[in-house]
C-alpha cells in the first residue's frame, strides 16, 4: 500500500511541474514582448542616439535580464521535479513488483 502514497506524491509533483511550465510560458511570452518593445524604442531613437543611454530602453533591458534569470530558475526547478518524478515512478514500480512477488510466493 505504500506505493499508493508514493504515487500520490508523484502526482503532486506532476501538478507542480505543470504549474512551473505554465509560468515558464508566461515568462517567455513577456520576454518576447519586451524584446519587441526594445526594438521599437531603438528604432524610434534613430541611428544618432545610443539606445543604452535611453532610460526606457535601460528599464526594458533590466526587466529582460530579470526574466531571463527567472527563466533559468524555472528550468532548474522543472529539471529537479522531473528527476523526482522519475525516481518516484521507479519506486512505485518496484513496490508493485515486490508486492506481486510476495503475493505469488504467499499463494
Amino acid at each position: 500500500m505504500t506505493f499508493l502514497a508514493i504515487d500520490a506524491q508523484k502526482n503532486l509533483f506532476t501538478l507542480q511541474k505543470s504549474q512551473l511550465q505554465f509560468e515558464q510560458t508566461l515568462v517567455m511570452s513577456r520576454c518576447n514582448y519586451i524584446t519587441k518593445q526594445m526594438g521599437q524604442v531603438a528604432e524610434a531613437l534613430g541611428d544618432d542616439v545610443d539606445p543604452d543611454d535611453d532610460p526606457t530602453y535601460k528599464a526594458l533591458q533590466q526587466e529582460e535580464s530579470y526574466l531571463e534569470t527567472r527563466q533559468d530558475s524555472l528550468d532548474s526547478q522543472i529539471t529537479l521535479i522531473e528527476n523526482e518524478i522519475s525516481s518516484l515512478k521507479n519506486l512505485v514500480n518496484n513496490n508493485i513488483k515486490s508486492s506481486c512477488t510476495l503475493n505469488l510466493i504467499g499463494s
